[in-house]
């Protein structure tokens, strides 16, 4: 909450020093705030119905999300592409934490057959993006029953996730080799990466307080003439660094990293908490190259799925393949913390 709290108050800090619109930042925070709590609560009551649901909705609105556009054009409904990726993504991870939590082996064969019904729905409604990050998520999550050091795991998505945003801004700055970059700007098309570096532009103009919330396109407009409609440049990281400076691009990532770290501290089985980090990393991934974060219900969605996998279910969670994670402290990652407790 102090992480959500401090992304508030500075998306109202840049607001007053730029005259910026923070409406969209504070809804964003609100939507994942309630998402969590809802989670928190859900989870503990309905550790397996709970998610079946999130799901089911995820998925429901991923397909009612209007068709992607071919290609990467900016010249349809904007985002939307992404959106349905991400809530693909996330549809899968709630659905495969809801197997790993069952007890029942049909239940679980079930909801598995049921994940890769979502991932055939991505390749149906058109977002190659959204099967190809649903498939992954899935086979994430079957590796993860093998997996008996979370710590490895959490660390291996945080460093993916890095990994693109770290590309996103070598694009955006211009200092990939020729080789490379060339069909990596091809493919992301020239109106993405112009963005991208009207973005970074803006960050260095103002690299503390940002232009302020809201405003990029009327200054990306000013460096790009061919801005699309939608005023946004297409990456979240780039566009709290060019709205927010470089602060609230940190704050960003901090609440990255605070998710990766409650999966990891997590009472909650091992493949659960990978499961729910494959989702959230494909989520990242997204956001990192498109206006995921911009659709109310994906960050709701996010804080929904992050709250399911780190709620203390009352009824308790199925016995983790192998015997459980060596991997985490006492407690909370590495098992139920027997060890720990005073002998009776």
């Amino acid at each position: 909450m102090t992480v959500l709290g401090a992304c508030a108050a500075w998306s109202l800090i840049a607001a007053a020093a730029h005259d910026g619109r923070p409406e969209g930042v504070l809804l964003a925070v609100l939507a994942v705030t309630a998402g969590y709590a809802s989670g928190r609560i859900a989870g503990a009551l309905l550790p397996v119905a709970a998610p079946c649901a999130a799901a089911l909705a995820g998925l429901g609105l991923a397909v009612a999300v209007p068709a992607p556009p071919s290609g990467l054009r900016f010249d349809a409904p904007p985002g939307h592409a992404g959106a349905t990726a991400a809530l693909l993504a996330l549809a899968t991870g709630a659905v495969c934490c809801a197997a790993w939590a069952t007890a029942v082996p049909g239940l679980r064969i079930a909801l598995r057959l049921s994940a890769a019904v979502i991932v055939l729905t991505g390749a149906a409604v058109g977002s190659a993006a959204g099967c190809a990050l649903s498939a992954g998520v899935l086979l994430w999550s079957l590796a993860a029953g093998r997996t008996r050091h979370r710590g490895r795991g959490v660390l291996g998505l945080g460093l993916l996730a890095a990994l693109v945003t770290g590309v996103t801004w070598a694009v955006a700055g211009n200092v990939l080799p020729t080789g490379p970059a060339a069909p990596l700007e091809s493919l992301l098309t020239p109106d993405r990466v112009r963005l991208w570096r009207d973005a970074l532009c803006l960050a260095r103009r103002n690299p503390v307080l940002g232009t302020g919330p809201g405003r990029f396109g009327e200054h990306g407009a000013v460096l790009s003439p061919t801005a699309p409609p939608d005023a946004r440049p297409h990456s979240a990281p780039l566009q709290q660094a060019a709205e927010q400076g470089l602060v609230g691009a940190a704050l960003l990532v901090a609440v990255f990293c605070w998710v990766l770290y409650a999966l990891w501290r997590t009472s909650r089985t091992t493949p659960v908490a990978l499961t729910a980090g494959a989702a959230l990393t494909a989520l990242a991934v997204v956001a990192a190259v498109g206006n995921a974060l911009s659709f109310t219900t994906v960050p709701a969605g996010a804080g929904l799925l992050a709250g399911l996998a780190t709620a203390h279910p009352l009824t308790g969670d199925a016995p983790e393949p192998g015997g459980g994670d060596v991997g985490g402290p006492a407690g909370s990652p590495g098992g139920d913390g027997l060890s720990e407790r005073c002998p009776v």
